[in-house]
C-alpha cells in the first residue's frame, strides 16, 4: 500500500470526500459503485467495483446477471 498524501475528516453522517486528483487517478467518476473491505492486516480498502463471476471470480467485462448472480460468459458456457 502507498501513502497518499491525503487526509480527510469524517462527518457526522460518515462520510468522507474523495479528492478529485485521487478520483481522476483510480478512473473513479461519479455515480460509480465503491467496493469496501478490510483486508488481512486490519486497514479499510476503497476501490472502484468490477463485477466477477461468481464461479471463476474473474473480473470481465463480458458478465451477465443471471438468476441473481454475475457469471462469465466462459462459465455460463459451460453450464
Amino acid at each position: 500500500m502507498r501513502a497518499t498524501g491525503y487526509v480527510r475528516k469524517l462527518d457526522s453522517l460518515g462520510r468522507i470526500v474523495l479528492p478529485k486528483s485521487l478520483r481522476k487517478e483510480l478512473n473513479i467518476n461519479e455515480g460509480d459503485d465503491i467496493e469496501m473491505y478490510v483486508d488481512d492486516d486490519g486497514n479499510v480498502v476503497l476501490d472502484k467495483y468490477v463485477p466477477r463471476c461468481v464461479f471463476c471470480d474473474q473480473a470481465k467485462e463480458n458478465v451477465i446477471n443471471f438468476k441473481g448472480k454475475i457469471v462469465c460468459h466462459d462459465c455460463l458456457k459451460d453450464m
